[in-house]
Order: structure tokens, then sequence, then C-alpha cells
């Protein structure tokens, strides 16, 4: 019988001047669970990665690093490459349209405006993948929306980022279980 795969992504922006910015707690999210997991991600030009088999599951996880606005090549190669159908990709991203911290799952749907999905929905050639939306809050002004995520969380806000990060990992390991009983189902028919 096959095994189970899914794709975990981060998304982000690469290099120390972006580390702590709102629009990278994808790759935040990511390095939290690789480590939690043993993962190593091993690095290119264009990509961290690195593969894990736990629990009958082949994971995937995947850091794009061409920017946030060319995040789909990486993963429709990596997914393609594999195996990995869309609706089995997790994709971690900012949310400016929740307030910091809230977290909520979405099945595809359009971009609302987030260039990384519009890559990524491009790339793929479908909406059709999951999302974990990360609230990072919106300034009052709509045209401040680029500086806003492209500025540093504050103290406060990384003081929360160890409880947060434990409860996006649970929402993934919910989200892994109904892959699972997904895969069971249609493996049985």
């Amino acid at each position: 019988m096959a095994n189970l795969k899914i794709l975990l992504v981060g998304l982000g922006n690469p290099g120390p001047k972006y580390e702590k910015n709102r629009h990278n707690i994808g790759f935040l999210v990511l390095d939290d669970l690789a480590k939690d997991w043993g993962v190593s991600l091993s690095s290119s030009s264009k990509e961290e990665k690195g593969k894990i088999d736990k629990d009958g599951i082949s994971f995937h996880l995947l850091k794009p690093l061409e920017f946030m606005n060319l995040s789909g090549r990486a993963i429709a190669e990596l997914s393609r490459k594999n195996g990995i159908q869309p609706e089995n990709i997790l994709v971690i991203h900012d949310e400016v349209d929740f307030p910091f911290a809230k977290l909520k799952f979405k099945l595809n749907g359009g971009h609302g405006g987030h260039n990384g999905l519009r890559d990524i929905i491009e790339k793929l050639g479908s909406p059709n993948f999951h999302r974990l939306r990360f609230g990072v809050g919106k300034p009052g002004d709509s045209s401040l929306t680029s500086g806003h995520v492209l500025a540093n969380f504050n103290k406060e806000e990384i003081s929360q980022f160890p409880e947060l990060f434990t409860q996006a990992k649970q929402k993934i390991s919910d989200w892994v279980r109904e892959r699972q009983i997904l895969f069971s189902k249609a493996s049985d028919r």
C-alpha cells in the first residue's frame, strides 16, 4: 500500500533582513515544527527542504527562498516530483485580515490579494490546497499594508510565539489526521 504524501510549506522571504517580519510567520512556524520533529532542512539558493517518514506518512517540509511573490515554483516542482496532490498541501502564511494570533484553516479559494498565494495558485495550476492563515493584524490605513507585513514583530508578539506555535502545530496535527482518514477511506475502496 502506498504512503500518504503530505507537503507542509511555510511562506516568507529569505535572508536575515526579513527574519522576524510578519510576512515570515510561515517560515517561523515551519522551522519550529522541523525542530520538534528533528528534521534538518537542506538549503539551496531556491529553497530549504526536508523529509521525514512517520506514522505511515511521507512528510515533505518546504520553505521557498525566491521571495514571497515567487513561492509557487518550488511548491509546484516538489509536489509534482513526489506525486503530492494539491489537497495534501498545507501552506502556512500571514493573514492581514485577522488580528494578531488568530489561526484559521481555509481550503481553496482565491488569493485574497496575497501575492505568495497568487503565485502558488498560478504555478500549481490549482487553488485546491489548504492554508493555515496566521493573523498578523492590519494597519488602519490599507495603503500601509506592505510596510506592515515587512515590519518586524514587536517584543510582545514575539513573547507569545511559543504558545502560538504550539497551537499552530496542534492545528497541523489535526489536519494531518483528517488527511489520514480520507486517505484510508480512499485506499479501502
